[in-house]
Protein backbone atom coordinates (compact mmCIF):
# COMPACT_ATOMS: atom_id res chain seq x y z
CA UNK A 1 0.00 0.00 0.00
CA UNK A 2 3.19 2.46 0.17
CA UNK A 3 2.22 4.24 -3.53
CA UNK A 4 -1.74 4.62 -2.27
CA UNK A 5 -2.77 7.58 -0.60
CA UNK A 6 -5.59 9.71 -0.02
CA UNK A 7 -4.41 12.31 -1.69
CA UNK A 8 -1.35 12.10 -4.64
CA UNK A 9 0.63 16.08 -5.11
CA UNK A 10 2.57 16.19 -8.04
CA UNK A 11 5.02 18.89 -7.14
CA UNK A 12 7.60 19.64 -4.66
CA UNK A 13 7.76 23.01 -4.86
CA UNK A 14 6.01 25.05 -1.80
CA UNK A 15 2.60 25.32 -3.48
CA UNK A 16 3.18 20.99 -3.06
CA UNK A 17 4.58 21.25 0.10
CA UNK A 18 2.73 23.42 2.01
CA UNK A 19 -0.59 21.81 0.87
CA UNK A 20 0.91 18.35 1.78
CA UNK A 21 1.34 20.09 5.39
CA UNK A 22 -1.93 21.21 5.80
CA UNK A 23 -3.25 18.08 4.42
CA UNK A 24 -1.36 16.17 6.67
CA UNK A 25 -1.97 18.13 9.73
CA UNK A 26 -5.72 16.71 9.21
CA UNK A 27 -4.59 13.32 9.36
CA UNK A 28 -5.13 12.84 5.67
CA UNK A 29 -2.77 10.16 3.71
CA UNK A 30 -0.28 12.01 1.03
CA UNK A 31 2.66 11.33 -1.27
CA UNK A 32 4.14 14.01 -2.59
CA UNK A 33 5.94 12.94 -5.74
CA UNK A 34 8.99 15.88 -7.31
CA UNK A 35 10.01 15.28 -10.41
CA UNK A 36 13.84 16.17 -9.66
CA UNK A 37 16.00 14.57 -7.14
CA UNK A 38 15.84 17.69 -4.79
CA UNK A 39 12.31 19.24 -3.05
CA UNK A 40 11.92 23.26 -4.15
CA UNK A 41 14.15 22.36 -7.07
CA UNK A 42 12.10 24.89 -9.25
CA UNK A 43 10.62 28.41 -8.12
CA UNK A 44 10.52 27.65 -5.30
CA UNK A 45 14.52 27.94 -4.97
CA UNK A 46 14.72 30.19 -7.52
CA UNK A 47 12.39 34.14 -6.87
CA UNK A 48 12.92 37.25 -5.14
CA UNK A 49 11.05 35.96 -1.72
CA UNK A 50 7.93 38.78 -2.14
CA UNK A 51 5.25 38.66 0.17
CA UNK A 52 3.44 41.50 -1.40
CA UNK A 53 -0.10 42.13 -2.32
CA UNK A 54 0.44 45.38 -4.23
CA UNK A 55 0.65 44.79 -8.14
CA UNK A 56 -0.86 41.98 -8.23
CA UNK A 57 -4.08 41.22 -10.44
CA UNK A 58 -7.45 42.00 -8.47
CA UNK A 59 -8.47 38.56 -9.30
CA UNK A 60 -5.42 37.03 -6.51
CA UNK A 61 -5.40 39.56 -4.06
CA UNK A 62 -8.12 37.91 -1.71
CA UNK A 63 -6.44 34.97 -1.35
CA UNK A 64 -3.02 36.74 -0.71
CA UNK A 65 -4.58 38.81 1.77
CA UNK A 66 -6.03 36.28 3.23
CA UNK A 67 -2.35 34.82 3.80
CA UNK A 68 -0.71 37.96 4.68
CA UNK A 69 -3.50 38.41 7.61
CA UNK A 70 -3.80 35.33 9.08
CA UNK A 71 -1.39 32.63 8.23
CA UNK A 72 2.07 34.54 7.64
CA UNK A 73 2.94 36.28 10.92
CA UNK A 74 2.74 33.14 12.91
CA UNK A 75 4.37 31.00 9.75
CA UNK A 76 7.59 30.81 11.81
CA UNK A 77 6.21 29.70 14.80
CA UNK A 78 3.77 26.80 13.45
CA UNK A 79 6.89 25.64 11.26
CA UNK A 80 9.34 25.29 13.72
CA UNK A 81 12.24 27.38 11.00
CA UNK A 82 13.26 30.74 10.80
CA UNK A 83 11.05 32.16 7.41
CA UNK A 84 12.50 35.44 7.79
CA UNK A 85 9.64 37.08 7.45
CA UNK A 86 9.53 40.70 7.86
CA UNK A 87 6.17 43.36 6.77
CA UNK A 88 7.81 46.25 6.58
CA UNK A 89 5.95 47.57 3.40
CA UNK A 90 6.79 47.56 -0.09
CA UNK A 91 7.64 50.07 -2.18
CA UNK A 92 7.58 50.40 -6.26
CA UNK A 93 9.28 53.34 -7.18
CA UNK A 94 8.74 55.55 -10.62
CA UNK A 95 10.47 58.06 -11.51
CA UNK A 96 8.12 59.83 -14.16
CA UNK A 97 4.60 60.55 -14.91
CA UNK A 98 4.18 57.55 -17.31
CA UNK A 99 5.49 55.60 -14.21
CA UNK A 100 2.82 57.28 -12.23
CA UNK A 101 0.07 56.24 -13.99
CA UNK A 102 1.11 52.39 -14.22
CA UNK A 103 1.26 52.76 -10.48
CA UNK A 104 -2.02 55.14 -9.77
CA UNK A 105 -3.90 51.90 -11.89
CA UNK A 106 -2.57 49.41 -9.47
CA UNK A 107 -3.41 50.91 -6.69
CA UNK A 108 -6.47 52.18 -7.19
CA UNK A 109 -8.19 48.58 -8.07
CA UNK A 110 -6.36 47.50 -4.91
CA UNK A 111 -8.03 49.64 -2.94
CA UNK A 112 -11.63 48.74 -4.63
CA UNK A 113 -10.86 45.35 -2.81
CA UNK A 114 -9.70 46.65 1.00
CA UNK A 115 -6.14 46.72 0.28
CA UNK A 116 -4.20 49.56 2.39
CA UNK A 117 -2.25 51.02 -0.90
CA UNK A 118 -1.48 55.00 -1.26
CA UNK A 119 0.16 56.99 -3.67
CA UNK A 120 3.38 59.26 -2.18
CA UNK A 121 5.71 61.71 -3.33
CA UNK A 122 9.51 61.57 -4.03
CA UNK A 123 10.07 63.56 -0.88
CA UNK A 124 7.77 60.71 1.58
CA UNK A 125 9.42 58.10 -0.11
CA UNK A 126 12.84 59.14 1.08
CA UNK A 127 11.30 59.20 4.22
CA UNK A 128 10.74 56.13 4.47
CA UNK A 129 14.00 55.27 2.66
CA UNK A 130 16.42 57.45 2.70
CA UNK A 131 18.78 55.61 0.75
CA UNK A 132 16.41 56.34 -2.45
CA UNK A 133 17.80 58.34 -5.37
CA UNK A 134 16.48 62.01 -6.17
CA UNK A 135 15.50 60.66 -9.59
CA UNK A 136 12.51 58.50 -7.62
CA UNK A 137 9.43 60.87 -7.64
CA UNK A 138 6.83 58.82 -7.20
CA UNK A 139 5.55 54.90 -5.65
CA UNK A 140 3.12 53.21 -4.47
CA UNK A 141 3.49 52.19 -0.80
CA UNK A 142 1.84 49.36 1.01
CA UNK A 143 2.85 48.98 4.73
CA UNK A 144 1.32 45.38 5.39
CA UNK A 145 3.60 43.74 2.36
CA UNK A 146 7.12 42.12 2.70
CA UNK A 147 9.50 39.77 2.03
CA UNK A 148 10.92 36.30 3.71
CA UNK A 149 13.38 33.64 2.75
CA UNK A 150 11.81 31.22 0.35
CA UNK A 151 14.69 28.52 1.29
CA UNK A 152 13.80 28.37 4.73
CA UNK A 153 9.73 28.65 4.41
CA UNK A 154 9.88 25.86 1.96
CA UNK A 155 12.00 23.52 4.11
CA UNK A 156 9.67 24.28 6.85
CA UNK A 157 6.38 23.00 4.87
CA UNK A 158 8.39 20.16 3.60
CA UNK A 159 9.90 19.00 7.28
CA UNK A 160 6.13 19.60 9.06
CA UNK A 161 4.32 17.97 6.71
CA UNK A 162 7.02 14.95 6.86
CA UNK A 163 6.19 15.32 10.45
CA UNK A 164 2.55 14.60 10.16
CA UNK A 165 3.14 11.77 7.95
CA UNK A 166 3.12 13.03 4.49
CA UNK A 167 5.87 11.05 1.88
CA UNK A 168 7.90 12.94 -0.18
CA UNK A 169 9.14 10.80 -3.24
CA UNK A 170 11.77 13.03 -5.33
CA UNK A 171 13.29 11.57 -8.61
CA UNK A 172 9.76 10.33 -9.49
CA UNK A 173 8.65 11.98 -12.63
CA UNK A 174 5.29 12.01 -13.23
CA UNK A 175 4.61 11.27 -17.35
CA UNK A 176 0.47 10.96 -17.67
CA UNK A 177 -2.38 10.70 -14.94
CA UNK A 178 -5.34 8.12 -15.68
CA UNK A 179 -8.99 8.08 -14.76
CA UNK A 180 -11.22 4.58 -13.77
CA UNK A 181 -15.48 5.38 -14.27
CA UNK A 182 -14.19 8.92 -15.61
CA UNK A 183 -12.33 9.76 -12.07
CA UNK A 184 -9.66 10.23 -11.19
CA UNK A 185 -7.36 7.39 -9.68
CA UNK A 186 -3.62 6.54 -11.05
CA UNK A 187 -0.83 8.37 -11.44
CA UNK A 188 1.74 7.12 -14.00
CA UNK A 189 5.51 7.79 -14.02
CA UNK A 190 8.59 6.51 -15.43
CA UNK A 191 8.83 3.69 -12.77
CA UNK A 192 5.84 3.20 -10.57
CA UNK A 193 2.21 3.89 -10.16
CA UNK A 194 0.54 5.37 -7.80
CA UNK A 195 -3.16 5.73 -6.68
CA UNK A 196 -5.59 8.26 -5.03
CA UNK A 197 -8.75 9.54 -4.46
CA UNK A 198 -7.63 12.95 -4.71
CA UNK A 199 -4.98 13.96 -7.22
CA UNK A 200 -3.29 17.65 -6.90
CA UNK A 201 -1.01 18.81 -10.02
CA UNK A 202 1.12 21.28 -8.95
CA UNK A 203 4.31 20.62 -11.08
CA UNK A 204 4.87 24.33 -12.44
CA UNK A 205 5.14 23.96 -16.18
CA UNK A 206 5.32 20.53 -16.26
CA UNK A 207 1.73 20.42 -15.06
CA UNK A 208 0.68 21.11 -18.79
CA UNK A 209 1.50 17.82 -20.11
CA UNK A 210 0.81 16.27 -16.96
CA UNK A 211 -2.85 17.76 -17.29
CA UNK A 212 -3.39 17.14 -21.17
CA UNK A 213 -3.28 13.47 -20.07
CA UNK A 214 -6.86 13.48 -19.14
CA UNK A 215 -7.74 16.19 -21.69
CA UNK A 216 -7.29 19.42 -19.79
CA UNK A 217 -5.10 22.35 -21.25
CA UNK A 218 -4.41 25.42 -18.35
CA UNK A 219 -2.72 27.84 -21.17
CA UNK A 220 0.72 28.89 -19.67
CA UNK A 221 4.14 29.39 -21.37
CA UNK A 222 7.93 29.50 -20.08
CA UNK A 223 9.41 33.00 -18.95
CA UNK A 224 13.02 33.35 -17.44
CA UNK A 225 13.26 34.80 -14.56
CA UNK A 226 17.23 36.01 -13.40
CA UNK A 227 18.04 37.19 -9.89
CA UNK A 228 21.45 38.01 -8.00
CA UNK A 229 22.37 38.45 -4.10
CA UNK A 230 25.70 39.93 -2.93
CA UNK A 231 27.85 40.12 -0.36
CA UNK A 232 26.41 41.03 3.30
CA UNK A 233 26.27 44.94 3.61
CA UNK A 234 25.80 47.11 6.69
CA UNK A 235 22.06 47.25 7.27
CA UNK A 236 20.09 49.70 5.58
CA UNK A 237 16.51 49.04 4.92
CA UNK A 238 13.69 46.23 5.72
CA UNK A 239 11.45 47.17 2.99
CA UNK A 240 10.68 44.99 -0.47
CA UNK A 241 11.20 46.99 -3.61
CA UNK A 242 9.91 47.01 -7.13
CA UNK A 243 9.26 49.54 -9.75
CA UNK A 244 6.86 50.84 -12.20
CA UNK A 245 8.18 48.40 -15.00
CA UNK A 246 9.57 45.37 -12.93
CA UNK A 247 12.45 46.23 -14.37
CA UNK A 248 13.85 44.91 -10.73
CA UNK A 249 12.85 44.05 -7.64
CA UNK A 250 14.30 42.88 -4.27
CA UNK A 251 15.14 43.16 -0.52
CA UNK A 252 18.11 43.51 2.04
CA UNK A 253 18.16 40.04 3.63
CA UNK A 254 18.53 39.51 7.50
CA UNK A 255 22.22 38.99 7.05
CA UNK A 256 22.82 41.72 5.28
CA UNK A 257 22.82 40.76 1.65
CA UNK A 258 20.77 41.86 -0.84
CA UNK A 259 19.00 39.90 -3.59
CA UNK A 260 17.67 41.37 -6.73
CA UNK A 261 15.78 40.42 -9.46
CA UNK A 262 15.06 41.77 -12.91
CA UNK A 263 15.41 41.72 -16.93
CA UNK A 264 17.66 42.54 -19.62
CA UNK A 265 14.73 41.94 -22.08
CA UNK A 266 16.94 39.17 -23.89
CA UNK A 267 15.07 36.42 -22.29
CA UNK A 268 13.81 35.18 -26.16
CA UNK A 269 17.25 34.50 -27.01
CA UNK A 270 17.71 32.41 -23.53
CA UNK A 271 17.99 28.61 -24.28
CA UNK A 272 16.43 26.26 -22.10
CA UNK A 273 18.89 23.27 -21.93
CA UNK A 274 17.21 21.80 -19.36
CA UNK A 275 19.46 23.44 -16.46
CA UNK A 276 17.93 27.19 -15.49
CA UNK A 277 21.24 29.20 -16.53
CA UNK A 278 21.36 33.05 -16.88
CA UNK A 279 22.78 35.28 -19.15
CA UNK A 280 25.86 37.35 -18.74
CA UNK A 281 23.92 40.82 -19.75
CA UNK A 282 21.45 40.44 -16.92
CA UNK A 283 23.35 41.26 -13.88
CA UNK A 284 24.69 44.39 -15.60
CA UNK A 285 21.75 45.56 -16.86
CA UNK A 286 19.82 45.00 -13.55
CA UNK A 287 22.79 46.48 -11.59
CA UNK A 288 22.77 49.48 -14.15
CA UNK A 289 18.84 50.47 -12.89
CA UNK A 290 19.66 49.48 -9.08
CA UNK A 291 22.68 52.24 -9.05
CA UNK A 292 20.44 54.90 -10.44
CA UNK A 293 18.06 54.18 -7.53
CA UNK A 294 20.65 53.07 -5.13
CA UNK A 295 24.13 55.36 -5.70
CA UNK A 296 25.16 53.48 -2.53
CA UNK A 297 25.57 50.05 -3.53
CA UNK A 298 27.44 51.15 -6.57
CA UNK A 299 30.28 49.05 -4.70
CA UNK A 300 28.54 46.03 -3.16
CA UNK A 301 30.63 43.11 -4.52
CA UNK A 302 27.69 40.35 -6.39
CA UNK A 303 28.63 36.65 -4.90
CA UNK A 304 26.54 34.79 -7.70
CA UNK A 305 23.29 34.76 -9.75
CA UNK A 306 20.35 31.93 -10.62
CA UNK A 307 18.09 32.07 -13.20
CA UNK A 308 14.87 30.25 -13.41
CA UNK A 309 11.36 29.25 -15.79
CA UNK A 310 8.73 31.09 -14.59
CA UNK A 311 4.94 29.05 -15.34
CA UNK A 312 3.35 32.15 -17.16
CA UNK A 313 -0.67 31.42 -17.84
CA UNK A 314 -2.44 33.42 -20.75
CA UNK A 315 -4.03 36.03 -18.74
CA UNK A 316 -1.53 36.06 -15.68
CA UNK A 317 -3.04 34.79 -12.61
CA UNK A 318 -2.52 31.31 -11.34
CA UNK A 319 -5.24 28.40 -12.28
CA UNK A 320 -6.39 27.07 -8.67
CA UNK A 321 -9.16 24.62 -7.63
CA UNK A 322 -10.82 21.72 -8.73
CA UNK A 323 -11.38 20.33 -12.26
CA UNK A 324 -15.29 19.16 -12.86
CA UNK A 325 -14.99 17.31 -15.50
CA UNK A 326 -12.73 15.09 -13.73
CA UNK A 327 -14.26 14.64 -9.79
CA UNK A 328 -11.31 14.08 -7.55
CA UNK A 329 -8.63 16.39 -9.69
CA UNK A 330 -7.20 19.88 -8.55
CA UNK A 331 -4.84 22.02 -10.25
CA UNK A 332 -2.51 24.98 -8.66
CA UNK A 333 -0.31 25.95 -11.34
CA UNK A 334 0.45 28.91 -13.86
CA UNK A 335 1.58 31.43 -10.92
CA UNK A 336 3.75 33.67 -13.21
CA UNK A 337 6.36 33.82 -10.77
CA UNK A 338 3.90 35.29 -7.65
CA UNK A 339 3.46 31.78 -6.41
CA UNK A 340 6.07 32.39 -3.24
CA UNK A 341 3.95 34.57 -1.51
CA UNK A 342 0.52 33.43 -1.91
CA UNK A 343 1.78 30.04 -1.19
CA UNK A 344 0.64 29.22 2.34
CA UNK A 345 -2.67 30.66 1.52
CA UNK A 346 -2.74 28.82 -1.40
CA UNK A 347 -2.06 25.60 0.43
CA UNK A 348 -4.03 25.75 3.07
CA UNK A 349 -7.31 26.59 0.85
CA UNK A 350 -6.77 23.87 -1.31
CA UNK A 351 -6.51 21.61 1.61
CA UNK A 352 -9.78 22.39 2.71
CA UNK A 353 -11.02 22.31 -0.62
CA UNK A 354 -9.96 18.58 -1.26
CA UNK A 355 -11.29 17.64 2.74
CA UNK A 356 -14.38 19.81 2.89
CA UNK A 357 -15.39 20.82 -0.80
CA UNK A 358 -15.28 24.93 0.48
CA UNK A 359 -12.88 27.42 1.34
CA UNK A 360 -13.26 30.33 3.44
CA UNK A 361 -11.34 32.90 0.31
CA UNK A 362 -13.34 32.69 -3.09
CA UNK A 363 -11.36 30.98 -5.89
CA UNK A 364 -13.83 31.49 -8.75
CA UNK A 365 -11.86 34.03 -10.43
CA UNK A 366 -9.01 31.49 -10.69
CA UNK A 367 -10.96 28.43 -11.84
CA UNK A 368 -8.55 26.59 -14.70
CA UNK A 369 -11.44 26.61 -17.02
CA UNK A 370 -11.84 30.44 -17.56
CA UNK A 371 -10.10 30.14 -20.41
CA UNK A 372 -12.58 27.99 -22.11
CA UNK A 373 -14.72 29.03 -25.08
CA UNK A 374 -17.77 30.57 -24.08
CA UNK A 375 -20.58 28.99 -26.01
Amino acid sequence: MRNCAETVIIGGGIIGCATAYYLAKQGVSVIVLEGSDHIGNGGSSRNGGGVRQSGRDVRELPLVMYGIKNLWPHLSEELEVDCEYHQDGNLRLGKNEKHREILTKLADNARKVGLDVRMIDGDEVRQINPYLSREVTVASWCPTDGHANPLTTTLGFYKMARRFGAHFISGEKVTELRTVKGKIRQVITENNVYEGENVLVAAGLDSRPILTSVGIDVPMSSSLLEALVTEAEPHMFDQMLGTAEADFYGHQTKHGSFVFGGSSGLEPFNKDNGTPVTSSKTAPCICRGIMKYFPDLADARIVRTWGGWMDKSADGVPALGRVDEIPGLYVACAFNGHGFGIAPAAGEQLAKLIVTGETDVDLTELRYDRFKAKI
